[in-house]
């Protein structure tokens, strides 16, 4: 009976399956976003300010590091939970698949929401000038906001290092 209570959840792994590939989807969506916002600016380019341009081009960046965090996820979850991916020796391997466990995805993904934040936040103290810039309580808040990422990633990455030694 146990062995077979066993294999069952050994197997229940594969239930993560469908959520990786979910995520590819996500993935897929924020491309369609990426480019919808391309097309959307790229007739008013020569009339655009220059902060607002650097603003558009910090929201394009944005979008990229969410679209790398999301393959960084998809692509090591599901190896270091669900099963090893068997790619060919001859196609393109990416460097780091396989190499990340559990602990270093996590700090990767920290430090991908630390980035990501920072973005955000430029976004805002850049957007100060305009009318619809935050205000000091809203500006206030996303530095609190901010500075908690800053901090849970550092005491994730120092916790993790306590456990390597």
């Amino acid at each position: 009976m146990e062995k077979i209570f066993e294999r069952i959840m050994y197997a229940s792994r594969w239930a993560l399956a469908p959520i990786y590939l979910g995520l590819s989807l996500g993935l897929l969506m924020l491309g369609l976003k990426f480019f919808q916002e391309v097309i959307h600016v790229f007739p008013d380019i020569f009339s655009t300010s220059e902060t607002n341009l650097v603003l558009f081009i910090l929201s394009l960046v944005d979008l990229s590091l969410v679209g790398g965090l999301i393959v960084m996820v998809m692509f090591s979850g599901y190896e270091n939970f669900v099963s090893q991916l068997d790619i060919d020796e001859s196609s393109e391997k990416l460097s780091w698949l396989g190499k990340l466990d559990s602990g270093s995805l996590k700090q990767k993904v920290a430090a991908s929401i630390v980035a990501i934040s920072s973005i955000h936040l430029l976004q805002q103290f850049m957007n100060i000038s305009t009318n619809d810039g935050p205000n000091e309580t809203k500006l206030m808040w996303y530095v609190i906001i901010h500075m908690t990422f800053v901090l849970s990633a550092l005491g994730m990455a120092w916790v993790d290092r306590i456990n390597r030694n």
